[in-house]
């Protein structure tokens, strides 16, 4: 029963937190295309609420699995899965907002912004990370 529990975790959590995640991209696209764009304020406004939300739901999905009585090691993996697929939203859509900045900037070279394999793969260590930090805090939490 604990699988069935961690997947309904990892879908409740890490696709409401993509859904959230890809809300505020969408914000900041629809911000950066009015006249003066988005602000330095306004782009790290947006940094904190996608940390926030990386280390609060992954967290809680960890939380829930664990208090379900799913041990450690199940905790980690919903966490991790769902950082994982909140990473790949910011992935998917960041280039969009980039492109979009650089229309409005005049800065062509912004547009050209591509992540790279390593990057990529460094995104996804942060991942493991992250759901290793949150898997240990709800385990002295439960």
């Amino acid at each position: 029963m604990t699988s069935v529990n961690s997947l309904v975790n990892i879908a409740v959590f890490g696709i409401g937190g993509a859904i959230v995640v890809a809300a505020l991209i969408g914000l900041l696209l629809v911000v950066s295309g009015s006249a003066s764009g988005a602000s330095s304020r306004l782009l790290t406004v947006f940094g904190a609420a996608s940390v926030v939300l990386l280390v609060v739901l992954p967290s809680l999905s960890a939380l829930n699995v664990m208090s379900g009585g799913g041990g450690f090691w199940v905790g980690f993996a919903s966490a991790s899965t769902v950082a994982a697929v909140m990473y790949a939203v910011n992935v998917a859509l960041l280039p969009l907002l980039a492109r979009r900045q650089a229309l409005v900037s005049g800065r062509p070279a912004l547009g050209e912004l591509r992540p790279s394999a390593s990057v990529l793969l460094s995104g996804l260590v942060v991942c493991l990370v992250v759901g290793l930090l949150v898997t240990g805090v709800a385990a002295f939490i439960v």
